[in-house]
């Protein structure tokens, strides 16, 4: 069974969804690994500023708390206390080393403040052996004002070089969401491409269907004009031979209109509203499928309970409804016999189709109006065509914002049911 374009849809907004989800689980991840890669940052500062304080025998004292000591009030900014100022030569030395061992390699710049003065003393800069951006050896560092002992240590680089740490990262996610991406427009593009495939059969469907009833009208009539005896009931055979002008007529209208709609891209058909007469109309489809429901020896009564039977609609669509639905009670029966009824019901405009056929069962009733489906029993199928009629109707009927339905059980008959507002 081929996928139709409600499937498609369902499963293209499925397909959005996980891929979707799966950009935002690796963003989410992505962004993980930044938060780790940032605190990765931090603990080996902190180890180096640690091992400085050992170098620089500061934690000697045992009243001295190395976490009280140290801050970090910027992602990039750390402030040291010391409770003897060292030279900031010395402290350079030693730091460098101590964040080379710990894998901190992105370039520090380094000020000496003394309590009781302002700004810093002394500046250093220290130009790490592999660091992978341009020095800034003239970067400013922020200062602070404190009556205190203290060193800052100021990492301009480090966004970037934590950025750098997390490059295989950044590079397989980018890919993988480059991918999804492309994935998703391929997805949309061969969703497309179905649609108007559907499209396009829909269009061969709709014009072999729409061309049936006139085509067995006419060749019915056409068998009828062969009679010789015909030539002795002047009255029928200009009947018959306005029959056929009319559905010749008929066909004529309808290929330029389906050609007009052959590739529209949506799915409701373009309406041409007008005032009309459905009793009229109804009388107008009769007319049409004559020759059928006198070789069927059919029975059509119509009964027209409304004050008023205009309907504002497109009286080509619904013409056609009406002959699909005449047609069907024709065919499906030994013998004939179909009653239509007009009636208000509130707003809507209600049209009930009552035959005696053979009847659909239950089971099929949700069915029937699908496209291509036709009602089976056992290995007979009951129903002849291609399963389009019933369907065009629907799409026709729901169109107008209307409703059809079906009550009907096996060989009690079928009764079809058209709602469709009145405004």
């Amino acid at each position: 069974m081929q996928i139709r374009s409600k499937t498609l849809r369902w499963l293209l907004v499925l397909g959005t969804f996980v891929v979707g989800l799966i950009i935002a689980v690796q963003l989410f991840w992505m962004q993980k690994i930044y938060s780790f890669e940032q605190k990765q940052f931090n603990i080996n500062v902190s180890k180096s500023i640690r091992s400085m304080y050992e170098d620089l025998n500061v934690l000697k004292d045992s009243s001295y708390s190395f976490e009280r000591n140290i801050q970090n009030p910027q992602p990039n900014f750390y402030i040291i206390s010391l409770d003897t100022v060292y030279p900031l030569a010395d402290i350079s030395r030693i730091l460098g080393r101590e964040l080379t061992d710990f894998d901190i390699f992105t370039d520090c710049k380094i000020g000496l403040h003394v309590k009781g003065k302002t700004g810093y003393v002394e500046e250093q800069y220290i130009d790490m052996p592999d660091a992978n951006f341009s020095p800034r050896k003239n970067a400013t560092i922020p200062v602070v004002e404190e009556d205190r002992n203290f060193v800052v240590l100021y990492f301009p680089n480090r966004t970037r070089y934590v950025i750098r740490q997390m490059m295989f990262w950044l590079v397989s996610g980018g890919l993988l969401i480059v991918v999804l991406i492309a994935f998703g427009v391929s997805i949309f593009y061969l969703f497309r491409q179905k649609f108007l495939y559907e499209t396009q059969k829909d269009f061969v469907n709709n014009f072999t269907h729409e061309f049936k009833t006139p085509l067995s009208v006419i060749k019915i009539a056409a068998d009828v004009l062969k009679d010789p005896a015909i030539v002795h009931r002047p009255e029928k055979l200009a009947n018959y031979a306005q029959i056929i002008q009319q559905q010749t007529l008929h066909l004529e209208q309808q290929t330029a209109r389906l050609l007009r709609i052959a590739f529209d891209s949506q799915k409701s058909l373009p309406l041409q509203k007008e005032r009309f007469s459905v009793k009229i109309l109804l009388e107008e489809a009769l007319k049409n499928l004559e020759p059928l429901i006198e070789k069927r020896a059919g029975i059509v009564k119509i009964s027209d309970e409304t004050n008023d039977s205009f309907l504002y609609a497109d009286r080509s669509y619904m013409l056609l409804a009406f002959i699909n639905l005449i047609e069907n009670a024709m065919k499906y029966s030994l013998h004939p016999w179909l009653q239509i009824l007009l009636s208000i019901q509130g707003d809507d405009f209600c049209i009930l189709f009552r035959d005696n056929g053979i009847g659909i069962e239950k089971k099929h009733h949700k069915r029937i109006f699908d496209k291509f489906y036709r009602v089976t029993s056992g290995d007979i199928q009951e129903a002849s065509g291609f399963g389009l009629g019933l369907n065009f109707v629907k799409t026709i009927i729901e169109t107008h914002k209307g409703k059809i339905e079906v009550q009907s059980e096996t060989g009690k008959g079928s009764s079809f049911i058209i709602r469709i507002p009145r405004t």
